[in-house]
């Protein structure tokens, strides 16, 4: 049975945890992304073909993908350590040179010299995304660089409170990847977490925290989730079925739901009051939520916490990052409400 979650029960106790994420630090692993955006005004329609002609205002760029969720946990107040592969180019220098910039080590990024830094590129017109075009490469990463990651893993692991594995199907998560990180993990207190892609559920046997938006549940489960009697069959089947600690199902303007391992299924409304963009927000829930966690919140709470901070980034076309003083502000104006 699903219970919903009364947001003015349980957002309470959520101001005195964020204090506390200071003293968290977090390790993600996973694809490196830049996120390209083209911002411009669309007038006209091309004499060429059917399609808009943008002209041009402003060019920006931004931390995508895993140095995306350390962009969050850092915001958010947290500690974060990043590691993943980027390729010998010109995009992957710069990437490095903006994750130095905001302070954090670039220790466990490694070079793979014969591919290509991930770029996704989105042009922008009138807040509304015209089109997007990737540059990438996604076979696997080699085997020589699958041990880096796990030795860099092995030498952080006493000063991590928990791992966030961001997998956006670039081909630096594998199974070997992920049994490595799992036999490390073995028996300490780090909460390892997943923002999954479809096709590599296999990969993701025993882990405490998986965070899959509904189409990518419904991917793994063979079905639409068009209800509750599927939302409920679709979490079921992915606990049980991967071992998981618990589930956190997001479903856009519908909220998110939570199952866990005691059987307990808890439903939390969106907070989202506005939605322009959801790039990113996945990088937003399991930030919070794993940085949550790593702070002593239960899963509930990390849930409602993840929550409310999604609902802050989709109201911003882009990708965007939450502040901790913004969460609060968010609280605070929810306990207001009558």
């Amino acid at each position: 049975m699903m219970k919903e979650i009364r947001l003015d029960h349980t957002t309470r106790k959520l101001m005195k945890y964020i204090d506390r994420f200071s003293g968290a630090t977090i390790l993600v692993i996973g694809d490196i992304i830049m996120d390209e955006y083209i911002w411009g005004d669309v007038s006209r329609i091309s004499p060429e073909a059917p399609v808009p002609v943008v002209d041009v205002r402003q060019e920006t760029k931004m931390l995508g993908g895993a140095a995306n969720v350390i962009n969050n946990i850092a915001s958010l107040g947290g500690r974060a350590i990043l590691c993943g592969v980027v390729g010998d180019d010109g995009t992957g220098k710069d990437l490095k040179e903006r994750i130095s910039a905001l302070g954090f080590s670039t220790e466990g990024i490694l070079i793979e010299p014969d591919r290509p830094t991930t770029i996704k590129t989105r042009i922008v017109a009138h807040s509304q995304q015209v089109v997007r075009f990737d540059r990438e490469g996604r076979k696997p990463i080699r085997d020589e660089n699958i041990k880096g990651l796990l030795d860099f893993v092995k030498r952080v692991k006493g000063q991590i409170d928990g791992v966030v594995v961001s997998d956006y199907g670039k081909g630096v998560i594998s199974a070997p990847l992920m049994k490595g990180i799992r036999k490390i993990l073995a028996g300490s207190h780090i909460t390892l977490a997943v923002d999954p892609k479809p096709g590599h559920f296999e990969y993701y046997h025993g882990i405490d925290v998986i965070t899959p938006n509904h189409h990518e549940a419904g991917a793994f489960c063979g079905m639409a989730i068009l209800d509750d009697d599927r939302l409920i069959q679709a979490g079921k089947k992915i606990l049980w079925g991967l071992k998981c600690r618990s589930v956190l199902i997001t479903q856009g303007k519908d909220g998110m739901t939570l199952f866990e391992k005691n059987g307990e299924i808890s439903h939390i409304p969106t907070m989202a009051r506005k939605v322009f963009d959801v790039t990113g927000a996945g990088d937003t829930v399991i930030s919070t939520f794993s940085l949550g966690l790593a702070s002593g919140m239960d899963l509930k709470s990390a849930a409602v916490m993840s929550n409310l901070a999604a609902g802050i980034v989709v109201g911003e076309v882009g990708t965007s990052t939450v502040k901790a003083e913004e969460l609060k502000h968010v609280i605070r104006e929810h306990l207001k409400r009558p």
